[in-house]
């Protein structure tokens, strides 16, 4: 069996058997720029901006940020211009910060002041009224539902539930070359459906895969909604989804079942009915955005680790005596795995840990001033950005906006890895992509 990545990373696995431009007329194109730049810089006389360069009108830094890379935009402004500095870049005026300190602020301590922020077509195609795109009240309500079914005691009997899913996957890819970051992503998708419907799924959940794939095909696109266009494509099912969502919300609501995952909790109990009134659209929102959030880094930090591991051998050995070490009271016990295991596995948790550290999985974060905001002697105008230094470590976010299903996203982590190290071995693929 082989695993493909792709570029520049491959795997192959074997069980120990080899298993518009557009032409615009000048004086327009000169009075639209004009407008945007004093839209875009105007501020008080006795305000002070933080330092640096705006670079060209409406494009601002943003190809300098491209052509060199995260790390060596902002290292290079931060020589010249200090650890907080301006710039512009992917349509925005920006703060960048670079101390720990200055994250905590944004982040944690004045958290208030700044809301994340998102490209509104994130929004349109994920749903207005999702977690991630507020603050305040409303905020606060769903963080603690959505808590609710993420914390330890709520996925620790998920672990058999996960564990089948694994041992589906496994030997499917038996004598065949797959792509890894996909299969690690139909692997997060199976794990985030669970998380969000409960163990027993009704009939509309496999429309919901159905429709979710689709939309995911367009979320990354052009936002042009127009026919033919991925974008088009994507909004067309994402009306379908919502459809399909409030049927199956009305189907249980109905029926007093509200059955397990994050939407029984959204449905609500009888000894929080007060709390959890949502209405039909908030909860389908929220539905779509953890699902999100719950399977596309989880991928990532997998394929990651695979390939950590296929390049360090000395740690791969170390994980799977462990791992196998782990296995062998589960045979002779004849059970599967528990949740008590999975806190049995230091080493593989260290290499995860260390996974998250080093791959760094999102290069920004982003938040937006929601009023203007004095920062360090500084001025920062209502609506600008501000970004930590680019893979600052924090992979599950920080403060009130920090992800609530990390526990999950470990737990999915070591049950694959409990599986794959003491019967697979990783094997570097090469293949000629040019010939794809």
């Amino acid at each position: 069996m082989q695993l493909s990545l792709s570029p520049p990373f491959a795997f192959a696995s074997s069980r120990y058997s080899q298993v518009v431009f557009l032409m615009v007329p000048g004086v327009l194109f000169c009075c639209f720029l004009l407008l945007f730049v004093f839209l875009q810089w105007h501020r008080p006389k006795d305000k002070r901006l933080p330092p640096g360069s705006m670079g060209w009108p409406y494009i601002g830094e943003t190809l300098k940020l491209y052509a060199e890379n995260p790390n060596s935009f902002f290292v290079n402004r931060q020589k010249r211009f200090g650890d907080i500095f301006k710039t512009h870049i992917l349509g925005c005026p920006c703060v960048m910060i670079s101390s720990p300190e200055a994250a905590r602020i944004v982040l944690v301590t004045r958290a208030h002041l700044f809301k994340p922020t998102y490209p509104t077509s994130k929004e349109k195609m994920i749903g207005p009224e999702a977690l991630f795109f507020h603050q305040g009240a409303y905020h606060s309500k769903l963080k603690k539902l959505v808590q609710a079914s993420f914390l330890p005691s709520a996925i620790r009997g998920s672990v058999s539930e996960i564990e089948q899913i694994v041992l589906r996957f496994l030997p499917s890819w038996k004598n065949t070359t797959i792509n890894a970051l996909q299969e690690m992503k139909r692997y997060a998708f199976d794990v985030a459906m669970i998380s969000a419907f409960g163990e027993k799924q009704d009939l509309e959940t496999e429309g919901i895969k159905h429709l979710y794939h689709s939309l995911e095909k367009g979320y990354n696109s052009m936002p042009l909604d127009l026919p033919g266009t991925p974008f088009h494509k994507a909004m067309k099912a994402r009306k379908l989804l919502n459809e399909t969502l409030r049927k199956l919300i009305q189907k249980r609501r109905q029926s007093r079942r509200q059955g397990g995952g994050l939407l029984g909790v959204l449905l609500g109990d009888n000894d929080n009915e007060k709390l959890n009134q949502l209405s039909d659209s908030q909860i389908a929102d929220n539905i779509i955005g953890v699902i999100f959030a719950a399977h596309d880094t989880t991928a990532s930090v997998l394929t990651w680790i695979l390939k950590y591991l296929h390049d360090n051998e000395d740690l791969l050995e170390a994980v799977t005596r462990e791992q196998e070490g782990i296995r062998s009271k589960i045979v002779e016990a004849n059970r599967g795995l528990t949740w008590d295991d999975t806190r049995r596995m230091p080493l593989t948790s260290r290499v995860i840990q260390e996974t998250l550290r080093t791959a760094s999985i999102l290069s920004f974060t982003f938040r937006e001033a929601v009023e203007d905001v004095e920062f360090e002697g500084y001025f920062i105008p209502r609506g600008w950005k501000v970004p930590q230094k680019p893979n600052t470590y924090m992979p599950f976010g920080n403060g009130v906006h920090s992800c609530p299903g990390s526990e999950l996203a470990k737990l999915e982590m070591l049950i694959l890895l409990h599986h794959l190290t003491p019967t697979y071995r990783l094997v570097l693929a090469l293949i000629d992509w040019g010939s794809h």
